[in-house]
């Protein structure tokens, strides 16, 4: 059975032209909270790389459930992957008096200056789904374990191919993107007959890898697989795949096992992808950030598992949301 691509189109389409919003979050809900904000209510700032990603909005909403029982206070700035903008908006944020940092860096070598003033205005500083260059910058650091995650779908690869011609789809400034491509490559690279053809840069994104990938494909390039590092990649690879006909002879591999990819998993038009859980990261970083508030002592990284998702067990996952 086909699958019907006017969706991934539908939502390249609303990518591509919704306005980077700028929005400060009392929840999701659409509920006013303020009555309900407790006196001396404590200020979280967040900042993930980009809310153009189902997984941080799952991720944000276990913590502003957690903030809205509290009786605190968040407000959320989207980067939209411009790592000055981070910047500026943390500032901004600094400026505003939060009491607690969660961010996902854009550019996991770039905030370190801003990082730095924080601590200094005494800001605690958790890092979620990326690492930072300065560890010691953030006092609890949230990820998958991005390397296995790669390795785990590199392995599976070379079982399931002896030989291969290889585009890997990469995000070159994000230690989580670098993570995953490195375990996969290790995995792979314990087989002479894979070869990697190509390497490209599309930051994670849909839009941006459908064209790449589109490019490759009029240049005329031989290549028989595709490894991407999230399954946003993913998805706009089989689009400009099946575009040119060819989503039946390439396999597509991805990391997140987002409902997207899970769907492409049941229906055989992608291989495998390793899943990441958005909700047990959030449920963590939520409760960081209240045990530093409350004085306690945290784990200064804490990472969280990945599993294969593959045709043989997808059914045992909801097809539908995120795990």
């Amino acid at each position: 059975m086909d699958i019907n691509f006017r969706k991934i189109f539908i939502i390249i389409n609303i990518l591509l032209y919704l306005p980077v919003m700028m929005l400060v979050w009392t929840g999701f809900s659409g509920r006013d909270y303020s009555l309900e904000q407790k006196e001396n209510s404590r200020l979280i700032g967040v900042s993930y790389m980009t809310m153009n990603n189902e997984f941080y909005k799952i991720l944000n909403e276990e913590i502003s459930n957690q903030v809205e029982i509290a009786g605190d206070r968040m407000v959320l700035r989207d980067p939209a992957l411009n790592v000055d903008r981070q910047i500026e908006q943390i500032e901004e944020m600094l400026q505003m008096g939060i009491d607690v940092l969660v961010v996902t860096p854009v550019d996991w070598q770039s905030l370190s200056g801003i990082l730095r003033k924080a601590k200094e205005q005494g800001v605690f500083i958790v890092v979620v789904d990326t690492d930072l260059d300065e560890e010691s910058a953030a006092d609890c650091t949230i990820t998958s374990d991005n390397y296995s995650a790669g390795y785990l779908v590199g392995q599976y690869f070379r079982e399931q191919n002896k030989e291969a011609d290889l585009i890997v789809m990469t995000h070159d400034a994000a230690k989580s993107g670098q993570d995953r491509v490195q375990g996969f490559l290790d995995a792979v690279g314990k087989s002479d007959g894979i070869q990697v053809v190509k390497s490209i840069n599309c930051d994670g994104q849909l839009e941006i890898a459908m064209p790449k990938m589109q490019q490759v494909i009029e240049e005329g390039v031989l290549f028989d697989s595709v490894f991407c590092l999230n399954d946003l990649a993913a998805v706009g690879v089989a689009a400009a795949l099946d575009e040119h006909g060819l989503l039946k002879q390439v396999q597509v591999y991805g990391i997140d096992a987002s409902p997207d990819a899970k769907a492409l998993i049941k229906e055989g038009m992608m291989s495998a992808s390793a899943a990441q859980f958005p909700s047990r990261i959030g449920q963590i970083a939520a409760n960081v950030v209240y045990r530093l508030l409350n004085g306690e002592t945290v784990e200064r990284t804490i990472q969280v598992p990945v599993e294969l998702v593959t045709q043989e067990n997808v059914e045992r996952y909801s097809i539908d949301r995120w795990q």
